[in-house]
């Protein structure tokens, strides 16, 4: 049986194997589950972290390589905002210009 799961959301963007939804476009991104009771459970999880979702199940066939073929989406996905690092705060900087000052006098 060359059939597996996968989860598709209301504006056809598939669950990955990341934690993020994709688009479809590279097959190796969506996440397929074996069994449909373990997509069902992962679809659950998702819907109970985000209210407005409205996913569903698809089988979707395997190609030859592996990847489950599936419609790509003609929504593109959000954008998802990159991680910035967090401010540091005058203390800090204060904290480590006092350790350095500290080093360079004992040197």
């Amino acid at each position: 049986m060359n059939d597996v799961f996968v989860i598709q959301n209301q504006l056809g963007h598939f669950w990955g194997k990341k934690k993020l939804w994709v688009d479809g476009s590279d097959g190796r991104l969506v996440m397929r589950l074996k069994h449909r009771d373990e997509a069902v459970n992962t679809l659950f999880e998702l819907s109970s972290k985000d209210i407005d979702l409205r996913g569903e199940i698809c089988a979707a066939t395997l190609s030859n390589r592996g990847e489950p073929m599936v419609e790509v989406s003609d929504i593109p996905l959000p954008m998802v905002p990159e991680e910035q690092p967090a401010p540091v705060s005058n203390e800090a900087v204060e904290a480590v210009e006092a350790v350095e000052a500290v080093e360079a006098s004992q040197g």
